[in-house]
C-alpha cells in the first residue's frame, strides 16, 4: 500500500475519493436535517382556503355578497350557478388569488344554496392601466378575454371561473360546469 502514495497522481486520486466521500457525508447529514421543502398552494388551495367559510351562504350575505345573476346555465353546456359579488368592492386593476371577485352557487332541491366555485374578473382597461398591455393573468394562468361587444353590454373585460368545490370534468378554469345545473333554482 505504502508504494501507492509514491506516486503524486495516485495520492491525488485518493484524495479527491477520500473528499467526495466526506462531501456525500456531510450533504447528506445536512438534507436529513432539513425540512422538507413543501409545494406551494395551487390556485384552487389558494381558492379554497379563501372561501372556505362561505360554504355557508348566510357568512357570504353577513359580509355583503349579494346575489348578482340569476342561476346562469347552457342548453348543453352545464350551467355557472347563482353568481354572489360584493358590490362596495372597488376595481382595482389587480386580481388577487384569495379575493375573487363572484361566488358561485348552485340551488338545492330544498331552497339551499351550495359554493360550487367562483369566478374572478377585471375590465380591460383596469388591467392595463396598472399592469401595462398584455393579457390577464391570474396566479400564473391566463384569464379569458370577452372582447366588447358581448353579450352582456360591458366593455372588454378577462375572467377565469375556479371550481374549487365542485369538480368539473370540462377542466377547473372551464366556464361551464356540467355538474352543476340551474333545475331547482326558485321560481323556474
Amino acid at each position: 500500500m505504502m508504494k501507492l502514495f509514491r506516486y503524486p497522481t495516485l495520492r491525488a486520486t485518493w484524495a479527491l475519493l477520500l473528499l467526495g466521500v466526506a462531501i456525500a457525508a456531510t450533504t447528506a447529514q445536512i438534507a436529513h436535517s432539513q425540512p422538507p421543502k413543501r409545494n406551494p398552494p395551487t390556485l384552487i388551495d389558494t381558492v379554497r382556503q379563501a372561501t372556505a367559510r362561505f360554504r355557508d351562504i348566510n357568512v357570504a350575505i353577513a359580509e355583503g355578497w349579494a346575489p348578482a345573476t340569476p342561476c346562469v346555465s347552457g342548453p348543453d353546456a352545464g350551467a355557472m350557478g347563482v353568481h354572489f359579488n360584493q358590490p362596495a368592492r372597488q376595481a382595482d386593476g389587480t386580481v388577487p388569488p384569495d379575493a375573487p371577485q363572484f361566488l358561485i352557487y348552485e340551488p338545492m332541491a330544498d331552497g339551499s344554496m351550495r359554493l360550487v366555485g367562483v369566478e374572478f374578473f377585471v375590465l380591460v382597461s383596469d388591467w392595463e392601466n396598472k399592469n401595462g398591455a398584455g393579457p390577464g393573468v391570474l396566479d400564473g394562468n391566463l384569464m379569458n378575454l370577452v372582447p366588447f361587444p358581448n353579450r352582456y353590454g360591458l366593455p372588454a373585460f378577462y375572467e377565469m371561473h375556479v371550481w374549487a368545490w365542485e369538480d368539473n370534468p370540462k377542466g377547473t378554469f372551464a366556464d361551464w360546469n356540467t355538474r352543476v345545473n340551474c333545475d331547482k333554482e326558485a321560481g323556474t
